[in-house]
């Protein structure tokens, strides 16, 4: 007589037999299982092979349940597949309940015969599976069942452990079990700090594992979904963030950097958009190539954000569709501040040609924010753009920040749109901060830097454009101001040499602007001095003409 471990092996290579039969069948099949859950087909490719086992796993409150009930939803609504949820802890009014927060109508789906609720033991659920025609499987068979949620996995653990049985020999029969009725199970399993959640074994012999996590960064509450593995298919790697929403129920969020590049030749053009600014575009050697990525980097109040409205409200005049992703400010304080400068931005978003796009920093979350930007971008061919600043996305996430900056140059690059960042940066230069915190510095074709100098006790306005990728860019710093139509840069080249004066000389008079301590370089004053004669007239320099 066989020992009882031989006869147990015996057993478990038979199901195991059987099991690869199934599966040979179902990829002969080449049959794909669209989940319905938003945003995780497109991570998938389009779907699951059917008749794949799928295991969920996660912390409490990370959107298990939530992710297996729109799985049965909305294959019974959308794809003409019923499906059985069977529950160990949960009772149906409470699934009825969870439902009905989403819009769901699940009763209705019941009442239709395309969805059943079984609420039952593990130990009721395995006796089932050991039988090739129970109750359970004459239930599905009844209804047509195609697809499967067994919610969770953990109960039957515990209850092999308490009872010690093999769970091991368990976890073979639920499979084969779910294999023999043809349908696409999804099973759930908590996994937590005490538990190690779903064992190598069990990840073995399930076909699809997508794992959840929930934490709590800064006060908020962050989800993220990962594919782990999936036979039979390809799928987007990587940690995705996920979203649970109002009549959405779970919404994933595939990571900005996964974007496919649409083709390996990126897209060039000889084409130069203006600045807004006649002056800036000669600094610039004509202006800004279509299609190119400018970093306006300065301190607070140097005039970004008014360089930005000034560059999309000529880009407007000239046939392109622009948008201002605002970060810092809410649109109606945009528009209060661009009205005063001549700017009527809210005639431009009336008349559709102007998109502002505003989102508060404190709940931003970088996955989502690139979606609706490529959202709105691809609706309404939008190729002039403006983040106004990126130094809120390193606030938000500054171990992805490169990375993301890298994801959106891409995507705008790839569609010859237009882009400027601003980045407000409180060093001298504002240049050697992007390039070690960001790494974003290599990213981008043009670089302008406007900053503060301090002339005697009058602070003024400087602007230098040290880097124009293909250009001769005029390596010199001009002074501007700030005034109805934007930035306005003094002219120097009219100015009569013998009016130099103290304490405000133009800038050809002093060396270091940058560096915001200046030193003077003005043989007038140092003959005025050394002669104890009165210092000349400040000089009255012409500003340049607004557009």
């Amino acid at each position: 007589m066989r020992s009882q471990s031989t006869m147990l092996a015996c057993a478990l290579r038979k199901r195991m037999l059987s099991w690869n039969k199934h599966m040979k069948r179902a990829t002969r099949m080449n049959d794909w299982v669209k989940t319905g859950v938003m945003g995780l087909d497109e991570i998938l490719h389009g779907g699951i092979p059917r008749n794949n086992n799928l295991i969920v796993e996660g912390p409490p409150g990370s959107g298990k349940t939530t992710l297996g009930l729109g799985f049965i939803y909305h294959g019974a609504r959308d794809h003409g597949e019923p499906g059985a949820i069977v529950s160990f802890e949960l009772d149906p009014a409470k699934l009825l309940r969870d439902a009905a927060g989403f819009d769901w109508d699940l009763q209705g789906m019941i009442d239709q015969g395309k969805i059943k609720i079984i609420q039952t033991s593990p130990a009721v659920l395995l006796s089932e599976f050991r039988s090739e025609d129970g109750a359970f499987t004459a239930a599905l068979r009844e209804m047509g069942a195609k697809r499967l949620l067994i919610d969770g996995l953990t109960p039957m653990r515990l209850y092999a452990e308490v009872n010690d049985l093999p769970f091991r020999e368990d976890v073979h029969l639920l499979i084969e079990g779910l294999t023999r009725l043809g349908v696409t199970a999804m099973v759930t399993a908590e996994k937590d700090e005490s538990m190690t959640g779903v064992s190598a074994h069990e990840r073995f012999v399930f076909d699809t594992i997508i794992s959840l996590t929930r934490e709590e960064m800064r006060r908020r509450v962050h989800r993220r979904l990962a594919v782990m593995k999936s036979r039979g298919q390809d799928f987007i790697g990587g940690s995705h963030t996920m979203r649970i929403e109002p009549s959405v129920g779970v919404h994933v969020y595939r990571r900005a950097q996964s974007r496919p590049v649409a083709s390996v030749d990126q897209p060039t053009s000889e084409e130069r958009l203006s600045t807004g600014s006649p002056a800036i575009d000669k600094m610039m050697d004509g202006g800004i190539y279509k299609g190119s990525v400018t970093l306006v980097s300065g301190i607070s109040g140097t005039g970004k954000t008014v360089l930005s409205v000034q560059f999309l409200t000529h880009a407007i005049k000239n046939g392109h569709k622009a948008m201002l992703v605002s970060l810092d400010e809410h649109p109606a304080q945009l528009m209060r501040n661009a009205r005063s400068l001549g700017f009527d931005l809210q005639a431009l978003v009336d008349a559709g040609q102007l998109f502002i796009h505003y989102e508060s920093p404190l709940e931003l979350e970088l996955d989502v924010h690139f979606e609706r930007i490529v959202k709105l971008v691809e609706e309404q061919g939008i190729d002039c753009v403006v983040f106004d600043s990126i130094a809120v996305y390193e606030m938000t996430s500054r171990n992805e920040v490169a990375d993301y900056l890298y994801a959106l140059a891409t995507f705008f690059k790839n569609r010859l749109a237009t882009t400027l960042f601003n980045y407000e940066s409180p060093e001298l230069l504002g240049v050697s901060q992007i390039s070690e915190e960001l790494k974003g510095s290599h990213l981008v074709d043009n670089i302008i830097l406007l900053n503060y100098v301090e002339v005697s006790t009058v602070l003024r306005r400087a602007i230098a454009v040290p880097k124009v990728r293909g250009s001769r860019n005029q390596q010199v710093t001009r002074e501007y101001t700030i005034g109805v139509g934007g930035l306005l840069l003094l002219d120097e080249s009219d100015n009569d040499t013998q009016s130099g004066a103290v304490p405000q000389l133009p800038f050809s008079s002093y060396y270091g602007l940058l560096s915001r301590s200046p030193s003077r370089q003005s043989p007038l004053i140092e003959g005025a001095v050394a002669k104890g004669e009165p210092m000349p007239e400040s000089a009255d320099l012409p500003t340049e003409k607004p557009q």
